[in-house]
């Protein structure tokens, strides 16, 4: 059984302008959720999660959204509409992975990396710095040990020849037939995972919030609030049930739904039916 498994952006009050503008950007795009709390918006397909969740967490380009383009003139195109009011971390450009490539921070913090490629896609991506690097290879390992329909499908370490010999210079897999890429990232970096993009797991049972509760939590995970945990690596992860969001739609229900999480770090469903 297959989970809708999305990342979340975390906003202090700007979700609907950032979604708005994301969407602008890319075609078959739209929003399909927005209320005072949460935007949600796809993507061609994908779905994100907008959270306004206030000035607590900041986005870093810890994970950043991964986009390539077959045809050079989008890849510009969109470089330069995500750098209008942003922030170049590298200019775009040639390189000796890609012939057009640039890594720039957007005018609402999201990093997006955007490359020349041989087909039209858009991932996350997550780079293991600080404490984390080197990591790259086991947390894949986990994640696609936990999760069905997973596999890593390629790993590109980097060259013998430099200091960074037998880490991975770009790598991607899947987990429940959801792409990502995964890097490490040598040298001094100011930033590491935080709670600011996470990834929303939406269970269909009891069962299944247990199962990704407990293991994602294990061997140095911590748990947190309202179906919010983070794991060894220090990548946060929200575990929900599926249910949640026809609970929240009751408007009868949902303030009682909404106190009741309120009490829960791992999600109980029986108690958000009882509310």
């Amino acid at each position: 059984m297959n989970n809708n498994i999305h990342p979340c952006l975390w906003f202090d009050g700007n979700a609907k302008e950032a979604a708005t503008f994301y969407c602008s950007l890319f075609p078959n795009s739209k929003i399909t959720v927005d209320t005072a709390m949460v935007v949600n918006w796809e993507i061609e397909g994908k779905k994100i999660m907008g959270l306004n969740g206030g000035p607590m967490f900041k986005i870093n380009p810890s994970i950043s959204l991964f986009v390539t383009r077959k045809d050079e003139h989008e890849v510009n195109r969109i470089y330069d509409k995500l750098a209008e009011g942003g922030e170049a971390l590298m200019d775009i450009g040639k390189y000796d992975w890609s012939q057009r490539y640039g890594w720039v921070k957007d005018k609402f913090g999201m990093t997006w990396q955007i490359m020349l490629g041989g087909e039209d896609k858009i991932c996350p991506s997550l780079i293991f710095t600080s404490v984390q690097y080197g990591r790259t290879e086991e947390a894949m390992k986990f994640y696609t040990s936990i999760f069905d329909n997973a596999a890593i499908e390629m790993m590109a370490p980097f060259p013998t020849e430099t200091p960074y010999a037998g880490k991975l210079m770009y790598a991607e897999f899947t987990v429940d037939n959801y792409k990502l890429t995964a890097m490490d990232g040598p040298g001094e970096h100011q930033y590491t995972f935080n709670e600011a993009v996470s990834f929303v797991v939406e269970c269909h049972d009891q069962a299944e919030i247990d199962k990704y509760w407990n293991v994602l939590t294990a061997d140095g995970g911590q748990e947190s609030m309202c179906g919010w945990l983070k794991d060894k690596f220090g990548v946060s992860w929200q575990i929900v049930p599926v249910i949640l969001g026809k609970l929240m739609s009751d408007p009868e229900k949902a303030p009682r739904v909404v106190q009741a999480f309120m009490q829960m770090k791992k999600f109980d469903i029986q108690k958000l039916l009882d509310a």
